[in-house]
């Protein structure tokens, strides 16, 4: 009897080391792993590192190579010159210039004499070159956009007459405090001519306007200054922008 509690008297002291040094790992790891999640930056690293697996899947499950993808989406939305939200045709797949024929009257250039003038910002046409699209992009705060219209100069800062590109109903004239006056032509169908940075306006609401009347002058604007006197000229189909030089007349 004495020689068994003294056997197991002796193993004793064996099973308490193991038990200890156990334990004293699980707590050294547990410290570990909780001085790493302290740190300001592991967080934000795992999450950006979730987000990437996330997006290389998507990738994946929609058959695209990550590297075709371009910095703009291919039918951005885009701004006007007041800096409102604006749309584009979709998949800006513009319109037969004959669908947007008013009375058998195409649209023309808004000014007398286009030769005269410069185009400083074209519009953003997702089907033209990288070149093309990076020059019809605009700043609005810290956000580059596309631009949605055409901004004509004089090469000389001159003003010039703004005219009708075609006959309608004027349905918008507004004193703007940062993008100069601004008036909209209603042509039917549809169809919406918008007009802004102007000076010395000739039109009230509801006059009723033929292609080429003189409804004002280029002006300056607070949005972009930079430009100094200039014309920025949208075209609207049901409410969404199309490229205006696709269908003036030739």
């Amino acid at each position: 009897m004495n020689d068994q509690n003294k056997n197991k008297t002796s193993q004793r002291p064996e099973e308490t080391p193991k038990k200890a040094v156990g334990a004293a790992s699980a707590v050294k790891s547990s410290s570990g792993w909780k001085r790493l999640f302290a740190k300001r930056w592991v967080s934000p690293a795992i999450f950006m590192a979730a987000a990437a697996i996330i997006v290389t899947l998507m990738w994946i499950y929609q058959g695209t190579d990550p590297s075709e993808k371009t910095s703009l989406p291919s039918n951005p939305a885009g701004v006007s010159q007041e800096g409102e939200p604006s749309k584009t045709v979709e998949g800006n797949t513009d319109p037969d210039p004959e669908d947007i024929a008013v009375g058998g009257e195409m649209m023309e250039w808004p000014v007398a004499n286009i030769m005269a003038l410069q185009v400083d910002t074209p519009f953003y046409d997702t089907n033209a070159t990288a070149a093309e699209k990076e020059a019809a992009l605009i700043q609005v705060d810290t956000t580059f956009m596309p631009h949605m219209g055409i901004d004509l100069v004089d090469p000389n800062g001159q003003s010039f007459d703004v005219m009708a590109a075609m006959s309608g109903k004027v349905t918008h004239v507004q004193k703007h405090p940062t993008n100069g006056s601004i008036i909209e032509i209603s042509h039917g169908n549809g169809l919406v001519t918008v007009y802004q940075s102007l000076d010395n306006v000739q039109v009230e609401l509801g006059t009723e306007v033929k292609q080429g009347t003189v409804i004002a002058k280029a002006g300056r604007n607070e949005l972009e200054k930079d430009l100094g006197v200039h014309l920025h000229f949208e075209a609207r189909l049901n409410g969404e922008n199309i490229n205006p030089s696709q269908y003036i007349q030739k």
